[in-house]
């Protein structure tokens, strides 16, 4: 395997609609050979709702005048908004382990670790919770609140897409207007709320540094 094969390029997109964005990882993920390098793609969305492939549309409460796209990733109903980092992972799982492939579970474990650790930094403490993969608050006003979701595709040779989003600076309504990620009543926060004054730029390039780390790491 060649140097540039084992990297992984961080590509910041700027503002975009969801749709363009999933149009374009699939695309690039139909086109990609093994030589191809892996790459995170940074993004911010304007407001949206998506779907994950077996998502109970019921857990869409009140979707108001913000669009509902049915996507192919796993996971159920999620909100992606201004002020908050999404990151895509189109990575070739089968070059991301010293033993000859990383498998799913330990691709998910890993994406919580960088968000957990880019938390840590900011002095917030987020925890894993078994079977509802995420991240959430561990302690405080806010314990047991989501804080990021997780969703990802991983087709029959081992090539992912979509990701992670971490809550920043956002408006939170939306999320109170589906049951995020399936779970009824289940609370949403951001960053700002805990009183962590970050520019989305700065929370955006450490997520995107710690996933390359950890990953290139694997």
């Amino acid at each position: 395997m060649t140097a540039d094969t084992q990297a992984i390029l961080i590509r910041h997109r700027g503002q975009e609609n969801y749709q363009d964005s999933f149009a374009a990882m699939r695309a690039f993920t139909d086109a990609r050979t093994a030589e191809t390098p892996d790459e995170l793609w940074i993004v911010e969305h304007p407001p949206v709702f998506t779907l994950g492939l077996g998502a109970d549309q019921s857990h869409v409460l009140a979707p108001h005048d913000i669009p509902v796209i049915q996507t192919d990733r796993g996971g159920e109903v999620t909100f992606h908004g201004p002020g908050q980092v999404v990151i895509y992972l189109l990575i070739d799982l089968k070059r991301r382990h010293t033993k000859g492939r990383l498998f799913a579970r330990e691709f998910v474990h890993q994406i919580e670790q960088a968000v957990i650790d880019t938390l840590e930094a900011y002095n917030i403490a987020g925890e894993r919770i078994a079977g509802a993969p995420g991240i959430y608050l561990k302690e405080g006003q806010w314990q047991g609140a989501k804080i990021a979701a997780l969703g990802l595709k991983v087709r029959a040779n081992g090539c992912t897409y979509h990701g992670v989003s971490l809550n920043v600076a956002m408006d939170l309504q939306p999320f109170s207007w589906i049951n995020p990620c399936g779970y009824a009543g289940l609370a949403t926060v951001d960053m700002q709320t805990l009183q962590v004054q970050a520019p989305l730029a700065q929370v955006q390039t450490a997520l995107a540094t710690r996933l390359q780390y950890l990953l290139t790491a694997a």
